[in-house]
């Protein structure tokens, strides 16, 4: 069976791929044709060692950004608005700032990657945003919290749309939800690790002074990223062709099973590293795709409700009555059981092959969540609530964010999706930054009940794209998309959009 070089036309594209994944024999007649091994047994062994040798490299730097995404919420029941001497609105405004510049720097990273490489581009990130936190702890007036928050925003926005597309290429479409659960789940390990951490290094300095506590957080949290980083360099294969760790067998089953798992004539291998070329016309298709802007304005809703959440969970409890040393800590368990039901979720998703019904099932759960805590006057009810804001959020996150991956095809449109699936959410970093302002304490009623409408149209957003994806895939069925065929992309009528 030969390949189908569809609109790119090019006829060494095959030995190119051959020699780029290190294939010693051919797998069958084609790359698409069964391998003389028992794939079934090689692909739990590649599986495995993709799980053991790059989930917790990725795990690890997402931690870290997350964290620091975070810590800003544990230093400023810690003194830090007091010491630069600034009000919530400034607060607030180095909040949004930062979030300006981290969705500026989404799609552009994105579109670098594969020229840059994932093993280079994605450390170098890291790194680079763990100096500039630890300059967060230095900084001593409002202008430079400013100046330090906006190359902060734009050193870690490439992150996590380049962990997606980067996996993108070493699973199918059916693994990719528990991998980046798994991962995600260091999210909310994070508001846990972080709390913890906050609450030791909250007794730092002189007599256990708050203004060297809240510094020190942002310095040790900035070296330990910085040090994350620079060790990822040297575990990060690029793509599957290139891990050292893979067999000859383990490559030629990767190749076999990403083959397989594409549009007929997309050639297997990591999207970072293969042939195609950039067109502009690549980046506009995914623009105007539908799903993009229903899965992205939706994951926008939900994470207004998560950034919320991380930022201010500290103020939450803290405002129950709980000392700032006391709501570290109790802020902790909050986010250790929704790092398990994380995982489930993710498990589920992956079996069952639905992304947007798992979703339509979890956030109810924070939705019940925001509409009791927004109403409701007593603090061991509202604690309580926090349980399920954070597991119905978090929850949602490891199926919306694959999604997107899983129904785009072709490097450049999938590159496109997924940096602005996330530049659109990461919007609500704007709205995160300004609606839980200290004049709402302590019930924050209007702040939780505006999440709780975001949430409410994230539901109906989500169950809108299943009946698009759905209907995509019915007119597929019935012959409408024949003349794409050979588009080597999602348009493919052999592709399937996945629910």
């Amino acid at each position: 069976m030969p390949y189908n070089l569809g609109k790119h036309g090019r006829s060494d594209v095959m030995a190119e791929q051959i020699q780029d994944i290190t294939l010693s024999t051919k797998v069958g007649n084609s790359l698409t044709e069964p391998p003389s091994f028992d794939v079934a047994a090689t692909t739990k062994t590649l599986l495995w060692k993709l799980d053991t040798r790059v989930l917790p490299v990725l795990a690890l730097l997402f931690l870290c950004s997350f964290l620091d995404r975070t810590n800003v919420g544990n230093a400023k029941i810690l003194g830090l608005e007091k010491s630069l001497h600034i009000n919530d609105h400034q607060y607030a405004s180095g909040l949004a700032i930062f979030y300006a510049f981290y969705i500026a720097s989404e799609l552009p990273s994105n579109l670098v990657l594969k020229k840059v490489s994932p093993q280079i581009w994605l450390p170098f990130l890291t790194a680079i945003w763990g100096i500039i936190g630890m300059c967060l702890g230095f900084v001593q007036n409002y202008a430079g919290f400013l100046v330090v928050r906006a190359f902060l925003g734009l050193a870690e926005g490439g992150l996590l749309p380049g962990m997606v597309l980067y996996l993108s290429g070493l699973y199918t479409r059916g693994e990719l939800a528990l991998r980046i659960g798994l991962f995600y789940t260091t999210a909310s390990l994070s508001g846990a690790f972080g709390g913890l951490l906050a609450r030791g290094l909250s007794a730092v300095g002189p007599q256990g002074s708050i203004d060297a506590g809240w510094r020190w957080i942002m310095i040790v949290e900035g070296l330990l990223t910085f040090v994350v980083g620079a060790l990822a360099y040297f575990i990060l294969p690029n793509s599957v062709s290139e891990a050292r760790f893979l067999t000859t067998d383990e490559h030629e089953c990767a190749a076999y099973r990403l083959a397989n798992d594409s549009p007929r004539g997309v050639l297997p291998g990591s999207p970072c590293t293969g042939p195609e070329r950039f067109q502009w016309s690549e980046v506009r298709r995914g623009i105007i795709n539908p799903q993009l802007w229903l899965s992205g304005t939706a994951y926008f809703s939900i994470l207004v409700g998560l950034y919320s959440f991380g930022l201010f969970l500290p103020t939450i409890i803290a405002d129950l009555g709980y000392t700032a040393n006391e709501a570290q800590l109790w802020s902790v368990i909050p986010y250790a059981v929704a790092s398990v039901v994380t995982v489930i979720t993710a498990i589920v998703s992956d079996r069952l092959r639905l992304r947007g019904p798992v979703i339509l099932a979890t956030l109810p759960i924070a939705i019940i969540g925001y509409a009791v805590i927004a109403n409701t006057h007593l603090d061991s009810v509202k604690f309580g609530m926090t349980f399920l804001m954070a597991t119905g959020l978090y929850a949602s996150v490891p199926p919306i964010l694959v999604w997107i991956s899983n129904n785009s095809a072709g490097h450049y449109k999938r590159a496109t999706t997924t940096g602005m699936q996330l530049a659109i959410a990461n919007c609500g970093g704007f709205v995160t930054a300004f609606i839980y302002p200290s004049s709402q304490k302590p019930q924050f009623y209007r702040s939780h009940t505006i999440v709780l409408g975001l949430l409410c149209y994230a539901w109906v957003a989500i169950l809108v794209n299943v009946v698009y994806c759905a209907k995509v895939n019915r007119d597929k069925a019935a012959g409408k998309y024949v003349e794409f065929h050979g588009s080597e992309d999602d348009r493919e009528p052999e592709f399937k959009m996945m629910l």
